[in-house]
């Protein structure tokens, strides 16, 4: 809901979204972006999920009448279905101000900004203070219950207050909530160095697995995606079997799995989710 009334908020019907490919905006919300903000995603595949200047301004429409105008654009960071890859803070400062002179928004989707500012060592607020209005995640790594917030200038956050209250998502009582969010800001953070170790040691036993096939070192963050396309056996029966034996992961496509470290897991977790992962393609044929 929060990447989608800022969506809502700085765009109109019949405009476009400039994301990535395999954005979350563009591939797990519904497609609320058209269906309820009326917009288009105009996508460009990029290495990593890294989006830069060069990739996105040959998408930004000319001001002619029969284009449908570039009305946002969108970064994710870190980047889910790209395992959990990170914008270096060079990257999202120049595309931000480029967009800036060009006349438009830019929105992050920074439901895991903690974990990237974890992995590059800089604060939040300083990988956050150029773009117009950032969505985080006081759940993931963070670690509360439920919960997302939506940040940006007053005036914005006026609007989308109004946005908010159409989509229904107004709530009442809700102290305890807040009270769950508050100790995941203050909290959270200092944990994710664990999770991001836990992500890297889960990825190098993962790639030792024959019929698996990973690159442990591309591993920055808490999201550990591999391939078990060798032992052509689907994704989801494997997600299956490994649930029985539990371990809860995803596929993300026919022959990838997601895997996600948390506050919830611990070495021993990771450690049995390998053996696990190991255990099941060793009895399944080749």
């Amino acid at each position: 809901m929060g990447n989608l009334l800022a969506i809502r908020t700085w765009t109109a019907p019949g405009t476009e979204v400039i994301c990535e490919r395999r954005a979350h905006i563009a591939n797990y919300e519904l497609a609320s972006i058209s269906a309820i903000a009326g917009c288009m995603p105009n996508t460009v595949p990029a290495e990593g999920g890294i989006l830069t200047w060069d990739l996105i301004e040959p998408l930004i429409r000319p001001k002619t009448y029969y284009y449908a105008q570039t009305g946002l654009i969108e970064l994710e960071n870190t980047s889910n279905m790209h395992g959990g890859t990170v914008y270096r803070a060079e990257i999202m400062q120049d595309i931000c101000e480029r967009a800036h002179a060009a006349g438009l928004p830019v929105h992050l989707d920074g439901a895991r900004i903690f974990n990237a500012a974890v992995a590059l060592g800089r604060d939040v607020r300083e990988l956050t203070r150029h773009f117009d209005s950032v969505m985080f995640c006081l759940s993931k790594g963070l670690g509360a219950p439920v919960g997302s917030m939506l940040t940006g200038s007053r005036e914005f956050i006026r609007k989308a207050h109004v946005g908010r209250k159409m989509l229904g998502g107004g709530m009442r009582q809700a102290g305890v909530l807040a009270a769950a969010g508050l100790i995941a800001l203050e909290e959270g953070p200092k944990n994710l160095p664990v999770d991001h170790q836990n992500a890297r040691y889960l990825a190098e036993q993962l790639a030792q697995v024959p019929g698996v096939t990973l690159d442990a070192k591309a591993v920055v963050t808490n999201i550990v995606i591999f391939s078990v396309a060798e032992m052509g056996i689907p994704a989801g029966d494997i997600c299956n079997e490994l649930a029985r034996q539990g371990v809860l992961c995803g596929p993300t496509a026919k022959f990838s799995i997601r895997m996600v470290t948390h506050c919830d897991v611990d070495r021993a977790g990771v450690e049995q989710a390998a053996a696990a992962v190991r255990a099941i393609l060793s009895k399944t044929p080749a």
